[in-house]
């Protein structure tokens, strides 16, 4: 037993950090958008880093819980409420059997991530349990979550070591604006100087039609020497592509394998979470760093999760380590 799905919000699926070694074949990595939220979610119960997830869209899901087990919610500001009491979100609480979990209206953000302690019983396609929408496989039967669906735990938990201090800071995201790192190439060279410039200084809306696989954007005309197509190679995420109509495409989760257009930049990896958070109609603006400053950014934050992860199993109190086992009530949090 483990969870049944009672309302399942706009788009949820199960997710996991994504599918790796397989883009030479046809198949995108998928995975989650907010790596940075799926990782703290994960860590905040206990469970590895890569352990499956629920991820939902613009709207938190409805569930039922068939079994007690330790949660976390982190990811857009939503208030969880456990049976009609307000929960914290990035804090680790306990599920009780019978209890439903349910979701106050978004103030911010866009994707909300749910993690179980010791994960979902959900069977790997080629070594993940991320959805592929498009391909119709992965997570749960290939699909997004529907009223009910049931799926089990592995390995539930009531208590854990440090529990009570298992919280981190909350995540805030902006509502109309963000700058997003990017390193130039590989096809810069391809555009103008002036549209080196234009994509560098202005600011690009969020179109309606952005998903799991790109956000496209609309602003000022981004100026190529030719045009914008060029022998189709690798697509990373976090790509800009701009075709020759000027207007860029940045590839998020789901990107195909290939892509036929120029590539102006790529947004670095710690600022991606920042993207997957943000809705249509609020701008975004690009802001050029180098390679050995993205490295030195992201080999920064694999630290911050590390420390992270000490804290958690290991918190203290007045330079002491504190060891609890106690169940979770409304007062804490």
């Amino acid at each position: 037993m483990g969870i049944y799905m009672v309302h399942p919000g706009l788009l949820t699926t199960i997710q996991d950090r994504g599918r790796f070694g397989y883009q030479a074949f046809g198949v995108p990595p998928s995975g989650v958008m907010d790596e940075r939220a799926f990782h703290i979610a994960n860590l905040l119960v206990g469970n590895d880093k890569n352990e499956a997830v629920i991820e939902a869209t613009m709207m938190g899901p409805e569930i039922y819980f068939e079994e007690d087990n330790l949660i976390a919610v982190t990811g857009a500001e939503a208030t969880p409420y456990l049976n009609g009491r307000s929960m914290t979100r990035y804090y680790a609480f306990l599920a009780k059997k019978g209890e439903v979990l349910t979701f106050g209206p978004r103030k911010s953000g866009c994707r909300i991530y749910i993690a179980f302690h010791g994960g979902l019983d959900i069977e790997p396609v080629m070594g993940s349990c991320s959805t592929y929408l498009r391909g119709k496989f992965g997570g749960f039967c290939g699909r997004c979550l529907e009223k009910g669906d049931r799926i089990a735990f592995k390995n539930p938990q009531k208590s854990l070591e440090g529990y009570g201090f298992r919280f981190t800071e909350k995540e805030s995201y902006p509502a109309n604006e963000v700058s997003l790192r990017v390193v130039m190439g590989p096809q810069d060279h391809m555009f103008t100087q002036k549209g080196i410039h234009r994509f560098l200084t202005s600011s690009y809306e969020i179109l309606a039609d952005s998903d799991r696989m790109g956000y496209r954007l609309q602003g000022e005309k981004i100026e190529h020497a030719v045009d914008g197509n060029i022998i189709s190679d690798g697509i990373a995420f976090g790509a800009v592509q701009v075709p020759t109509n000027g207007q860029p495409i940045v590839m998020m989760a789901d990107r195909q394998g290939v892509g036929g257009y120029t590539k102006i930049a790529n947004v670095i990896s710690v600022d991606l979470p920042v993207l997957a958070q943000c809705i249509p109609g609020m701008k975004v603006r690009f802001c050029q760093v180098s390679l050995e400053e993205a490295q030195k950014l992201y080999c920064a934050r694999l630290k911050e999760y590390e420390e992270l992860s000490v804290r958690l199993d290991y918190p203290k109190v007045d330079g002491r380590i504190v060891i609890t086992r106690r169940e979770n009530d409304a007062e804490q949090n």
